[in-house]
């Protein structure tokens, strides 16, 4: 099978609303279920990042989202991944320079850009021509983003059950995907842990005690109690993350450490400096640690 580009289509993300596609007149069977896969797709693209892969039969499913609305193209499985990108990119571009957010919003009927067929159409030549791209775009640019930030591999599971077909052959991920494996733990990454949990137990105990003091005492502030726990929360959960794979882990790991942080200057009356800056240090250590500790395996091979 030729290596090409062989449908594209942009909808609006929010109701998987058509906006515009291209016109083939590809009458195989396989490619006609593919494309059925990316209708139920475009309804769900606010449920994944905003660059993913999957893998369709003999096709490639590829899309990315920017500003609410989703760019999706169909190729053959060994079209290279790179140049794909790049014409999402290209069409993307297009797109917002062409069409303001009002006009998206205000969509009603299905193809109310129909006119920007013609650009994808022409972008389909293009890229199906690889002699005629050496001078048009920089691969190289392209290549290096993806390395940096490959898309997420999406698999039939992610989708579950579309247009009546379930799906439950066993995946392999590849890339950035939820049953993703960490490095192997690092000495620093298990001292990190240890304290973090240590820090737990200690807000822990401090917050039980808080309770007892309530109790006996009612002018005692009910927050402080919450504050303890809180801060427990926070360092067993940056363990958590620190163990196992999440999506948008850096993320949650940095919003565990500023609940440490607002926490421990709640608490600023009840704690010596030294005891705020040992808590909020444990944090920022067991912070980093999570950052360091990436999924395996390498970026994908984009053949270019």
């Amino acid at each position: 099978m030729m290596s090409m580009v062989l449908f594209a289509s942009v909808v609006r993300m929010v109701d998987g609303l058509p906006l515009s596609a291209s016109t083939d007149y590809e009458q195989d069977k396989g490619l006609q279920e593919t494309k059925k896969q990316v209708k139920a797709l475009s309804k769900k693209l606010s449920q994944f990042p905003d660059r993913c892969t999957l893998k369709s039969g003999q096709y490639n499913i590829n899309f990315t989202c920017c500003l609410g609305v989703g760019y999706l193209m169909v190729c053959t499985e060994n079209y290279p991944n790179v140049l794909a990108f790049c014409f999402l990119d290209e069409l993307q571009r297009e797109f917002i320079v062409t069409y303001d957010a009002k006009r998206v919003n205000s969509a009603v009927r299905p193809y109310s850009f129909i006119e920007l067929d013609n650009f994808i159409q022409k972008t389909k030549q293009r890229f199906n021509s690889p002699r005629s791209l050496s001078t048009k775009i920089n691969l190289a640019d392209m290549q290096t983003e993806i390395k940096l930030r490959p898309p997420y591999q999406l698999s039939p599971e992610d989708l579950g059950s579309i247009n009546g077909f379930s799906y439950h052959t066993p995946s392999k991920y590849k890339g950035i995907t939820p049953s993703q494996q960490l490095d192997p733990v690092t000495l620093p990454g298990i001292v990190s842990c240890v304290l973090s949990i240590l820090c737990g137990g200690l807000n822990l105990l401090r917050g039980v005690h808080a309770i007892e003091s309530t109790i006996q005492n009612d002018d005692e502030d009910f927050n402080y109690v919450i504050a303890f726990f809180l801060g427990t929360a926070a360092c067993l959960y940056q363990c958590s993350l620190f163990a196992c794979f999440s999506v948008w882990r850096n993320s949650k790991s940095f919003l565990a450490f500023a609940l440490i942080c607002l926490s421990n200057m709640y608490l600023y009356e009840l704690r010596n400096v030294w005891q705020i800056l040992f808590h909020v240090t444990v944090g920022a250590f067991m912070t980093l640690q999570i950052r360091l500790r990436q999924p395996q395996g390498k970026a994908p091979d984009y053949n270019v």
